[in-house]
């Protein structure tokens, strides 16, 4: 089967999406929405598809199996539960809320029409984190009980999305909400979050950097680093380091994306860089290659092979971990993540 999918949102990282789709037997993007015209047609062109400025009137007309909503935060919620009403499964681009209260109306919109919510959180589904999970899940180091993640650069990332540069909150809300989504993937659900943050560059007007500690309902803990202003050569982006201790070992994820594995006294390496798409580039690759996985486990979804990973009603979880961060590193305090989410630790 062919699922027909629509994509609203034709910016700078949906390039990505239709990119992927299009490399896909199952799916298929038929048409594309934006309010800028000139966007939408140029996808539409360029990948086959019918352009429309209104989603609304596209999804009335076409009646999509799935709705992938690639647009920024603010617009979300009312795109989601637009979806919800003409589409059998809904995809949102993360932070797919602003607030709980927004999250939870979303998750509500598609549980009442029984259809599932999918959530773009595509570092977990990078193929050096599919491959340490799976160590991980095989008991390589026993029982994980600290887990580092660090994502540092300089790399110029307001160039294609100049908008970033005026957000308050933006090493958090871009890529610290991917991070925890990683550490809850890791380490399962949090109980404590606290948070420190930077305004380094004097370009953004918001925070660029942040460490945050989180202790996990598991006893675990979780160290996250990120910056999007430390001068590296080479730049490591868009790759995020981790380390993962356990009570038999330690994995870890190197530069040049390469996993290392200690135990019983020996080390062994396993190169787990992903090949670059046909479509792709280096260092995108990486970044691309997951996008990619997370499209196929839509497919899985939709064909009812696979249950959403992360649903929206478990990323409400995450979304509470980087709002309670956020609130931790205006106050000074360690909080507790306040939401009531469904799904998955």
């Amino acid at each position: 089967m062919n699922w027909r999918g629509v994509l609203i949102g034709c910016g700078f990282f949906a390039r990505n999406h239709m990119q992927a789709w299009a490399g896909l037997q199952e799916a298929s993007i038929v048409a594309v929405c934006d309010i800028d015209p000139a966007k939408a047609q140029a996808f539409a062109d360029e990948f086959g598809a019918t352009a429309y400025v209104d989603a609304a009137r596209m999804l009335e007309e076409v009646k999509p199996d799935f709705t992938d909503i690639a647009t920024t935060v603010a617009t979300h919620r009312s795109l989601v539960e637009l979806a919800a009403r003409h589409s059998r499964a809904v995809i949102c681009q993360k932070p797919f809320a602003e607030t709980l209260a927004d999250g939870h109306a979303m998750v509500a919109a598609c549980e009442a029409a029984a259809i599932p919510l999918i959530i773009h959180e595509n570092f977990r589904w990078q193929a050096p984190f599919r491959a340490l999970k799976s160590q991980l899940d095989a008991g390589a180091i026993g029982d994980p009980h600290f887990l580092r993640l660090s994502f540092r650069h300089a790399f110029d990332i307001y160039a294609n999305q100049p908008y970033l540069a005026r957000v308050q909150d933006l090493a958090l809300t871009d890529v610290g909400l991917h991070l925890f989504d990683l550490a809850v993937f890791l380490h399962g659900g949090v109980e404590r979050v606290s948070c420190e943050t930077q305004s380094l560059n004097p370009k953004v007007s918001g925070q660029d950097a942040f460490a945050a500690l989180l202790r996990h309902r598991s006893g675990a803990v979780t160290s996250v680093e990120c910056s999007f202003y430390s001068h590296l050569t080479p730049d490591p982006f868009p790759q995020t380091l981790a380390r993962i201790e356990g009570t038999s070992g330690t994995l870890e994820l190197l530069e040049g994306c390469v996993l290392r594995l200690h135990r019983g006294g020996e080390v062994s390496e396993t190169d787990v860089d992903p090949a670059v798409p046909a479509w792709g580039e280096r260092p995108w690759h990486l970044v691309q290659d997951s996008v990619t996985a997370f499209q196929s486990h839509v497919v899985d979804v939709l064909a009812g092979r696979d249950n959403p990973q992360p649903s929206g009603a478990h990323n409400l979880g995450t979304l509470a971990i980087m709002l309670a961060a956020i609130e931790s590193a205006r106050t000074g305090s360690a909080l507790a993540p306040e939401h009531s989410a469904k799904g998955a630790p």
